[in-house]
């Protein structure tokens, strides 16, 4: 954890991004082989963007994903900081995660088939094979696929307590399932995932409901796993793993520390001229602005956001605007003393007409991240997200932190 992170025997470190603390790197190899020479650079920009959102929610993660091409070869490369499990990040970043749906034309052998009333199928137990190798050269691939799939979420069986995957399907997809399954009844209809069987049920009657479960002898976390390839969409191509290894961090602990102590260093500045410049009212600004810190610094490690150099300089940005918004209200509140305003009076003034300047300066600034984390990638997105989230805490801060601590000292006057 960061140095500085750990209070009263407690870890209170925050999560490291690949610059400080190193990671996994994984190349990839795609097949372009039946792809159109004309599409391939659009099918690894794409497998690229699907990486991305699978590895990357909400930005914080803070992957380093690449493209490269070299002839008719074509490669991505991914660094993701601090995995410590290599063999669960190659299956996440590389299974292309297509669900298909088959008919098999015939009845499959099976001796241990039992009924799933939610779903009005009959799953198969075993270890999943091929789709051909299982159901027969007879086997049609139907025209329902994972482009279908509106969301899918890990549900437990109530009465087993396993996990399972239930597959909430768009309208489109609902009418495609609810025809499969009329036609189908008495029949198996396959479920596959890149083209290894993991269901093979019966149809018992049609679903109408646009909703059918996944069940097996899943763990949580597999469950979790699948759940997040099939939100995230499938590779357009499929990958192969040329290589995986660990890597180290960009930037020594020493390098770290120094950026660290600069950022305190800052902190003590600000601190300094705001005490200097307005006296009492900057002993409360200070105040504020350490619980500010405080506030933010716990948000980062509920999130969790994965910290880069550049998160730490949005951070320390984002202080520096909080800063901006106390300066805004002590000049107002001034100007209300100098008309003999009380001081209370000059509390309440000082904020209202301070607000308008605040709310258009910060909303200004969210539109600039917004559009950064919109269009921008890794360490961009992190910047970007850090820096919004200490936006809208400051405004917190200083409408109510800042307010709550000068009515209280002014309460008397």
């Amino acid at each position: 954890g960061l140095p500085f992170m750990n209070f009263f025997g407690r870890d209170l470190s925050l999560r490291k991004g690949l610059d400080l603390q190193g990671g996994t790197s994984i190349t990839l190899q795609a097949n372009m082989k039946d792809v159109a020479e004309n599409q391939r650079d659009a099918a690894l920009n794409s497998a690229k963007e699907v990486i991305e959102r699978r590895i990357n929610f909400l930005g914080v993660s803070e992957p380093v994903v690449q493209t490269s091409k070299a002839g008719n070869e074509y490669r991505i490369l991914v660094e993701i900081p601090g995995i410590t499990d290599v063999n669960q990040a190659v299956q996440l970043v590389g299974q292309t995660a297509l669900l298909t749906f088959w008919e098999a034309g015939a009845p499959v052998a099976t001796d241990s088939a039992e009924t799933a009333s939610e779903s009005a199928l009959t799953a198969t137990e075993g270890k999943p094979l091929g789709v051909q190798q299982l159901l027969g050269p007879n086997a049609k691939q139907t025209e329902l696929n994972g482009n279908d799939l509106k969301q899918a979420n890990v549900v437990f069986d109530p009465s087993t307590g396993k996990p399972q995957v239930e597959l909430q399907f768009t309208t489109e997809g609902a009418d495609k399932f609810g025809d499969i399954t009329e036609r189908n009844v008495d029949k198996i209809l396959a479920i596959a995932l890149d083209d290894q069987l993991i269901q093979a049920p019966r149809v018992n009657e049609p679903i109408f409901g646009g909703s059918a479960v996944i069940t097996g002898d899943y763990t949580t976390q597999q469950a979790n796993t699948l759940q997040i390839q099939l939100n995230a969409g499938a590779l357009p191509v499929s990958l192969t793993v040329l290589e995986q290894r660990a890597v180290g961090a960009t930037l020594g602990q020493e390098s770290v520390e120094k950026s660290l102590l600069a950022g305190i260093f800052g902190f003590i500045v600000i601190v300094i001229f705001m005490i200097s410049l307005y006296g009492r009212l900057g002993i409360i600004a200070s105040i504020a602005l350490f619980i500010y810190s405080l506030i933010l610094l716990t948000l980062f490690r509920l999130i969790p956001v994965t910290l880069t150099l550049a998160g730490i300089a949005g951070f320390i940005l984002s202080v520096g605007i909080a800063v901006d918004a106390n300066i805004l209200i002590f000049e107002r509140m001034k100007e209300e003393l100098r008309r003999g305003r009380s001081h209370t009076a000059a509390v309440d003034l000082g904020f209202s007409r301070a607000w308008l300047s605040i709310r258009d300066s910060n909303v200004a600034s969210l539109i600039t991240s917004s559009v950064l984390f919109y269009f921008g990638t890794g360490v961009v997105r992190g910047f970007a997200f850090t820096l919004a989230l200490g936006i809208i805490i400051s405004i917190f801060s200083a409408i109510f932190v800042t307010k709550t601590l000068l009515q209280i000292f002014y309460k008397r006057d």
